[in-house]
C-alpha cells in the first residue's frame, strides 16, 4: 500500500471504512397456505413482518451492533398476538403460557437463554440478561423470574399472555386427543402446533448475532422444552460461519442440532450457507421425519431462508437496505 493511499484512508471518517450489515427475520414455518388466509389478515402479518424487520435494521444503520438489532427485531414479534412468542404464545395442556428464549453473540460465543418462565414481559430481553450478567448460559422457571426481578426486567402476570386464539387452538388439540370434533373458529387461519419467532443479523463491524423466542408447542405437557432456548438446536452465531435462527418441530431440530450443523458445515466443509442449510432442512431433518425452517446471515451479509414446510413468516433487510417480506413457498 503507498503511503498516499494510506493516508486517504486513514483521513476516512470511522463509518466509511465499515463492513456490511443486514438482517433477517422469522415468524415461524408451517402449513401457512395462501387459500386458508383472508388478504386482511395477510397484511396484518407483512406489516408485523415489516415493523419488526426495519427496527432492527435501523439500529445497524445508525452504527449499533447486531445484538440490539435483532432484539430489537424480536421484541415486536413478541409484543404482536400473531406469532407463538410472547403475547401471541400458545397454550400448556394446563392452560398456562410458558416461554424460551435465546440470543447468541459471534464474537467471543457467548449466549444466554431461558426456558419454562411465565411471568417475564419479554424472555428475549431476560436471555440477553443472562448472556451479558450472569456466569451461567441457560436458566430456568423460577430460578430465571428470580434472576429477571433482580435484572429490574417488567414482569406480568400469566393472563397477560393469554389470547383467544390460543385458548381456541388448545381446545382443538385437546379435542382431537380425545377424537372429538368441534367447530373451528373464523380466525383458524393457519394450522401448525410448532413455531416460533427469531432474527439474524450482521453488524458493520462484522459480528453476527442470532436470536429466537417461542412459547413452543400447543397442549405440550410435563415442562416440556424445544430447541428454541438451546443453543446450537434453535439458535446459533459464529462470525467465521454464520448466524441461524430456528422453527419447526424442535425435537427434531435438537436431535440434529440444527443451527450448529449449519455453521459447521459452512466452516469446515467450505459450502456457502445456503447450501448447508439446504443439505440439513430439506436433508438431514426431512430423513428424520422434522419440519421446520432456518433464517441464517453469512460473514458477507448474505441472507437465506431454508424451510420444508408450505410457509414461513419471514423478512430481511439485505446489504443493499433492498427490503423482502414473504409468507408463502414461492413456486
Amino acid at each position: 500500500m503507498t503511503k498516499s493511499v494510506l493516508a486517504l484512508l486513514l483521513c476516512l471518517p470511522p463509518m466509511a471504512l465499515a463492513g456490511p450489515h443486514a438482517i433477517v427475520i422469522h415468524g415461524g414455518a408451517g402449513t401457512i397456505l395462501r387459500d386458508h388466509m383472508s388478504a386482511e389478515v395477510e397484511a396484518e402479518y407483512r406489516r408485523t413482518l415489516t415493523k419488526a424487520v426495519t427496527a432492527g435494521h435501523q439500529v445497524l444503520a445508525g452504527g449499533g451492533n447486531s445484538s440490539d438489532a435483532v432484539i430489537q427485531a424480536v421484541l415486536i414479534l413478541e409484543d404482536s398476538p400473531l406469532f407463538n412468542a410472547g403475547r401471541g404464545a400458545v397454550f400448556t395442556n394446563a392452560g398456562q403460557v410458558e416461554l424460551d428464549a435465546s440470543i447468541m453473540r459471534g464474537d467471543d460465543l457467548n449466549a444466554g437463554a431461558v426456558t419454562g418462565v411465565k411471568r417475564v414481559r419479554s424472555p428475549i430481553l431476560l436471555a440477553e440478561q443472562v448472556m451479558l450478567n450472569s456466569p451461567h448460559v441457560m436458566l430456568m422457571g423460577s430460578g430465571a423470574e428470580s434472576f429477571a426481578a433482580a435484572q429490574k426486567l417488567e414482569m406480568v402476570d400469566n393472563d397477560y399472555f393469554h389470547t383467544k386464539r390460543r385458548r381456541d387452538q388448545l381446545q382443538q388439540a385437546i379435542a382431537r386427543e380425545q377424537n372429538v370434533s368441534i367447530p373451528v373458529p373464523n380466525d383458524a387461519y393457519e394450522v401448525r402446533k410448532f413455531s416460533t419467532v427469531g432474527a439474524v443479523a450482521l453488524d458493520a463491524n462484522g459480528t453476527i448475532a442470532a436470536a429466537t423466542s417461542t412459547g413452543g408447542m400447543t397442549n405440550k405437557r410435563y415442562g416440556r422444552i424445544g430447541d428454541s432456548p438451546i443453543i446450537g438446536a434453535g439458535t446459533y452465531a459464529d462470525n467465521s460461519a454464520c448466524g441461524i435462527s430456528a422453527t419447526g418441530h424442535g425435537e427434531y431440530f435438537i436431535r440434529a442440532a440444527v443451527a450448529y450443523d449449519i455453521c459447521a458445515r459452512v466452516k469446515y466443509q467450505g459450502i456457502d450457507l445456503a447450501a448447508a442449510s439446504e443439505a440439513v432442512i430439506n436433508g438431514t431433518l426431512q430423513a428424520m421425519g422434522g419440519s421446520g425452517g432456518v433464517i441464517g446471515i453469512d460473514p458477507a451479509g448474505e441472507v437465506v431462508y431454508s424451510f420444508n414446510t408450505p410457509g414461513m413468516y419471514r423478512a430481511s433487510i439485505d446489504t443493499s437496505g433492498q427490503l423482502d417480506v414473504r409468507i408463502f413457498r414461492e413456486r
